[in-house]
């Protein structure tokens, strides 16, 4: 595995603002009511643990479904504005999904949004894209994650910024690590990204998020069959009414935690 952390001590990250879409605000990992919890939190949680208690602060500007230059005009200037000493910046991939995009133009408008931010934070984290060669709704799209993410790994390398490299994280390729969405990862598949997400600015994680998962037993192909039809029936034909309909899942939602608050 590479080394993708900086140099920055462990100790010195005191807030943290977490910046992105679905994957960031946590969805497919519920928490109380109807919020969500997600690998950022965890992250959160686990940067907290190496501080005295109550030094931590913590924001998530995260909203579902939101584009790249969405993230840029909504999110970004309050991150700047908030200052922390890290922000976690995963954005492009719901333009990265829409037919006929561009990675290397998502890509140029990324890297402008990131040299942004380090002229205002202490580090940015950037997150490459997930290998999705063995999900059916994503695995056609294969070809451009790729291309995107060698994009944000070299934006990284010219910034200076610590990677969460998503594509190497086999352990997230297994369908336990998805939600019944098969869009969005499960509590497990968040917690195992959070401890990656640790481990790359530094910090003894409990676990290793690599490690195998237990064994299962084999679905029947009547399983298999029973299982894509109720995904198709609850969730794929929801997400292409949403699409036709040029709705969001973030519409009318805001930050479920815009300001840098104690943990």
């Amino acid at each position: 595995m590479a080394d993708d952390s900086n140099s920055m001590s462990k100790s010195a990250i005191g807030s943290y603002a977490a910046v992105g879409d679905s994957f960031t605000e946590g969805v497919g990992d519920p928490g109380p009511g109807d919020s969500f919890i997600g690998w950022a939190d965890r992250l959160a949680v686990l940067l907290a643990d190496e501080r005295e208690e109550h030094t931590f602060r913590y924001a998530n500007l995260a909203v579902r479904g939101r584009l790249l230059d969405q993230i840029v005009e909504e999110q970004v200037p309050r991150a700047k504005e908030l200052a922390p000493d890290l922000v976690t910046f995963c954005a492009g991939g719901n333009d990265i999904l829409r037919p006929g995009s561009d990675p290397d133009d998502v890509a140029e408008r990324y890297e402008a949004a990131v040299a942004d931010l380090r002229g205002s934070v202490g580090t940015v984290l950037v997150c490459t894209g997930f290998d999705t060669r063995d999900v059916p709704l994503l695995k056609h799209l294969r070809g451009k994650i790729a291309t995107y993410t060698a994009h944000v790994r070299a934006i990284a390398d010219r910034y200076d910024c610590p990677v969460l490299d998503l594509w190497s994280l086999r352990s997230v390729q297994d369908r336990r690590a998805w939600s019944e969405d098969r869009l969005h990862l499960s509590p497990d598949g968040h917690t195992r990204v959070a401890l990656r997400a640790a481990q790359v600015l530094g910090l003894a994680v409990p676990a290793d998020p690599d490690q195998p998962w237990p064994a299962e037993d084999l679905r029947t192909p009547a399983e298999v069959r029973r299982d894509n039809i109720h995904w198709a029936r609850e969730h794929l034909v929801p997400w292409i009414g949403r699409r036709l309909r040029g709705e969001s899942s973030g519409d009318h939602v805001e930050p479920k935690r815009p300001d840098l608050l104690p943990l």
